[in-house]
C-alpha cells in the first residue's frame, strides 16, 4: 500500500512538473511581448530580456500618432468586421447544423459529403476567385471594402457545422417531437428549444466566428490592397514590422499585439458563464 502510494505521489510530481515546464513554454511569448510594449527603448534587437527602461508611451503614440499607420481607424474596421461576421456567421452554422441534425430530407446526406470534401481545402485556395467576383460586384473600394470581407467571413460559415450538428445530435428527439405535437414550427423549436439548450456549442460557435475576422490576414490583405482606411488590425500590425517602420514602430507593434487580445479575452470570460451554464443545464435535463 505504502509503495502504491508512494508511486502514484511520484508520478503526480512528474506530471505537474512537465505541465509546469509546458505552461512557462507557453507564457513566455506572451509575456515578451508584454514586456516589449513598455520598453522604452527603440528597436527591434536590445541585449537584454528586460527592458532597461519602462514607459507608456508606446501606448499613448499608438492611438494619437496616426500621420503613418491610424491604427484606431484599423481597430474600429476590424471591430466592426468581426461582429458582423460573427452575427451572421453564428446564424448560419446554428441554422444548418440544426437542419442537418433533426430534419430529413433529400440530398442531406450528399450536401453533407460535399460540405466534409471541401473542408478538406483551406479558403484562401479561392481567395483570387472570390476577389474578382467581389470585385465584378464592386464591393473592392472604398467604404464597400469591409462588406466584401464580412461576406468572406460569413458566407462560407455553413460549412463549419459539424462540430455544432454533433452536439444537436445529442438532444434527444422526443422533445422536438412533443413540441411539434404541442403546435410549435420548425422555426419555434429551433429558437425556443434547441437554442435554449446548446449554450455551450452557441458559445463556441461565437468565440470561433468572432476569432475569425480579427485575425485574419490574408483576405484582408488581397481585398483590401492599398486602401490603408480600409486596413485591419492584422494589415497594419504587419505594416509595422516593415523595414521603412520598424525603428520606431516596433515596440508600438508589441503594444497593438497586447492590445487585440483584450477583445477576444474579454468575449470569452463574457461568454464563459454561460458556457457552464449550459454544461450544467445539459446534465440536469
Amino acid at each position: 500500500m505504502k509503495n502504491a502510494k508512494a508511486k502514484r505521489t511520484r508520478n503526480n510530481v512528474i506530471v505537474h512538473i512537465i505541465l509546469a515546464i509546458l505552461a512557462a513554454i507557453w507564457v513566455f511569448p506572451i509575456f515578451w511581448v508584454i514586456l516589449t510594449s513598455f520598453r522604452a527603448e527603440k528597436g527591434s534587437y536590445v541585449s537584454t530580456f528586460f527592458p532597461k527602461a519602462y514607459t507608456l508611451a508606446n501606448y499613448k503614440k499608438l492611438f494619437t500618432d496616426t500621420t503613418i499607420l491610424n491604427f484606431p481607424r484599423m481597430f474600429t474596421n476590424t471591430l466592426i468586421i468581426a461582429v458582423f461576421s460573427c452575427i451572421l456567421s453564428t446564424f448560419f452554422v446554428l441554422s444548418v447544423a440544426y437542419c442537418l441534425s433533426k430534419l430529413r430530407f433529400k440530398y442531406r446526406k450528399t450536401y453533407m459529403n460535399m460540405a466534409m470534401i471541401l473542408g478538406l481545402f483551406p479558403g484562401f485556395m479561392s481567395m483570387v476567385a472570390v476577389y474578382f467576383i467581389l470585385k465584378t460586384l464592386r464591393l473592392t473600394e472604398g467604404s464597400l471594402i469591409p462588406v466584401a470581407l464580412i461576406l468572406c467571413y460569413s458566407g462560407g460559415a455553413a460549412l463549419s457545422f459539424q462540430i455544432a450538428k454533433g452536439f444537436f445530435d445529442t438532444i434527444p428527439a422526443a422533445i422536438d417531437e412533443a413540441a411539434m405535437i404541442d403546435g410549435c414550427t420548425h422555426w419555434q423549436v429551433f429558437t425556443k428549444i434547441t437554442l435554449p439548450l446548446s449554450r455551450p456549442i452557441i458559445v463556441y460557435t461565437i468565440l470561433t466566428s468572432f476569432i475569425a475576422p480579427w485575425v485574419d490576414f490574408i483576405f484582408a490583405k488581397v481585398i483590401c490592397r492599398a486602401n490603408a482606411d480600409q486596413y485591419t488590425v492584422a494589415i497594419g500590425l504587419w505594416k509595422m514590422l516593415e523595414k521603412e517602420y520598424i525603428d520606431n514602430w516596433y515596440t508600438r507593434f508589441a503594444a497593438g499585439a497586447v492590445l487585440i487580445s483584450i477583445p477576444i479575452a474579454a468575449l470569452f470570460m463574457y461568454l464563459q458563464k454561460y458556457y457552464v451554464d449550459g454544461l450544467t443545464g445539459g446534465v440536469k435535463g
